[in-house]
């Protein structure tokens, strides 16, 4: 069957976007090349038309040269058709590659809906707030097995605070009427008393300084020697 009928060919993928810009811009490359000899040669023929006299070989490089511009201008042309689709296919890739973004993103966040959906599924508001409420009562359970552990033996619970109070006070007028009782040898000295029993002698003052109105002097004017130190 294959023989008589032919067997079906294998079409190529059409080009990508990709592919047609990398076809166009070699193309562009080889007009940019011509074009850049060409400006050379236009180069040569201007110096050769500076350098000839008037006349028929100056007439024919002319037309050479005018030949070469317009050569010129058709691949600049060639150019800039090349550019402009250049252009296109990229504006075409850009909306291309901002829908296949798009695209992936859509995709992403249905399966992150559809996860979401399935964990919300398995958690409960009503299980949440039971376990909450389970979390406070063995709060409150422990608090109690601490308080029940730290309480002490030989406190009662229902003491008054009133009666403490009064015993307080009891005990403070026991203490000041035992320390009135202690005898005046066993109670502690005060500073002066202990001075007083050392003996020490009073710390020496200076003199006060006796006014030169109300010294003594003798004939010459000079301080009277006592007489105690004169017989001494």
């Amino acid at each position: 069957m294959k023989k008589i009928f032919g067997a079906k060919k294998n079409k190529d993928p059409p080009p990508s976007i990709q592919d047609a810009t990398d076809r166009i811009n070699k193309r562009g490359e080889s007009v940019d090349d011509k074009i850049k000899r060409l400006d050379e040669d236009l180069a040569r023929y201007k110096d050769q038309i500076r350098n000839t006299r008037p006349g028929p070989s100056q007439d024919a490089i002319k037309a050479r040269a005018i030949r070469l511009l317009k050569h010129k201008r058709m691949y600049e042309e060639q150019r800039n058709m090349l550019y402009n689709q250049t252009y296109n296919l990229d504006q075409v890739a850009f909306a291309a590659y901002g829908l296949k973004d798009a695209h992936q993103t859509m995709n992403a966040m249905k399966a992150a809906n559809k996860e979401l959906k399935g964990m919300m599924k398995t958690v409960k508001i009503e299980d949440i707030d039971n376990m909450q409420d389970e979390m406070t009562d063995l709060m409150d359970v422990s608090n109690e097995i601490q308080e029940s552990l730290g309480r002490s033996y030989n406190i009662p619970d229902d003491v008054d605070e009133e009666e403490l109070m009064g015993e307080l006070d009891a005990l403070e007028a026991d203490m000041e009427f035992e320390s009135s009782a202690v005898p005046s040898y066993l109670q502690p000295e005060k500073e002066s008393d202990f001075d007083a029993e050392l003996n020490l002698p009073a710390a020496p003052t200076a003199p006060a300084a006796v006014p030169v109105s109300r010294q003594q002097v003798d004939e010459l004017g000079l301080p009277a020697v006592p007489r105690a130190s004169i017989r001494s």
